[in-house]
């Protein structure tokens, strides 16, 4: 039986990047350690487990089922450690020059960022936002507390983060004032005309689309695909500013409302309901547990969360 204090705790941050590089390599690098030096620290926590940890297969270095059940304990440990060293630092929003990395979808940053660059220019005028896109960073990013908030539609989230919901949206569609369509607007004309098609953008970098898989990609298509039926596409986009730009050239934009709603005052365009139902999405913002307690942090989540409950 191994005693704790002959247990060296180094060990609990060596599996934790194993196990989430599932590369000795890599894990060596984010750890800013040699790979010889790694690669002693898996046979140490193999001798103390009395487990090999990670096996080699046709596919890579695969977690055995030990180190899976263990790896949101050492997690856990990890964030405990960093929230107890972390240093007590005041906050004062008036003074703080503060950088806050946001990686934010098109759809979030065209109708939240406005506002909140409102707010923060009285409560808090020195602060910066550097906004990233979705493709830009990874959930490890974020879960190391390396990009302080994502804001986007998540289906599925590690369950070590935090997580707000801000607001939830149903869709409109964006119409030129001229277009066909509003002489009869029915689903089939709606089917029949040509559309833009804008991505629910996740983590990582996109794929290209075709029109033969463009009902398995998206809100809109999903719902209608759910009735038979198929629109047809005239342009892809992953720029919400791009479709409702494209809805003045006569494409149809079907998007979240609060998007839309970004054109209700150019007279060119029409908003219309779409002529079939579209189940509405959710804006979630998510962060690590390694900033949950960090007071410039929290009070910045607030004003974010009080700024999207007005808008």
């Amino acid at each position: 039986m191994n005693h704790f204090r002959q247990i060296d705790l180094n060990l609990l941050t060596y599996l934790d990047a194993l196990l989430r590089e599932r590369n000795v390599t890599r894990a060596a690098e984010q750890l800013n350690i040699t790979q010889p030096a790694m690669s002693n620290a898996l046979k140490r926590l193999r001798d103390l487990l009395n487990d090999p940890i990670l096996v080699r297969t046709s596919e890579g270095m695969v977690p055995t089922e030990r180190a899976l059940a263990m790896k949101p304990q050492v997690r856990q440990i990890l964030y405990a450690v960093e929230e107890v060293i972390q240093p007590s630092r005041g906050f004062e929003a008036l003074e703080s020059s503060r950088v806050f990395r946001i990686m934010v979808s098109d759809y979030a940053a065209s109708t939240l960022m406005s506002p909140l660059l409102k707010a923060l220019r009285v409560q808090a005028p020195h602060i910066t936002l550097d906004l990233m896109t979705p493709s830009d960073v990874s959930f490890h990013d974020v879960e190391n507390g390396k990009v302080d908030l994502a804001i986007n539609r998540f289906d599925d989230l590690p369950q070590s983060f935090h997580q707000k919901l801000l607001w939830n949206d149903d869709f409109a569609c964006l119409v030129h004032k001229n277009h066909a369509l509003l002489e009869n607007y029915t689903l089939e004309n709606y089917l029949t005309a040509q559309h833009s098609w804008v991505s629910k953008t996740g983590f990582g970098v996109g794929i290209g689309m075709t029109p033969d898989a463009v009902q398995k990609l998206g809100w809109v298509d999903n719902a209608l695909a759910q009735l038979g039926h198929t629109r047809h596409i005239k342009v892809f986009t992953r720029n919400y500013h791009v479709a409702m730009h494209l809805a003045l050239e006569g494409l149809i934009a079907t998007l979240p409302r609060r998007a839309a709603n970004l054109y209700k005052d150019n007279s060119d365009v029409v908003l219309r309901e779409p002529p079939f139902p579209i189940p509405a999405i959710d804006l979630r913002m998510i962060w690590s547990p390694l900033l949950q307690h960090d007071e410039g942090h929290r009070w910045f989540r607030t004003l974010l969360a009080e700024v999207a409950s007005r808008s």
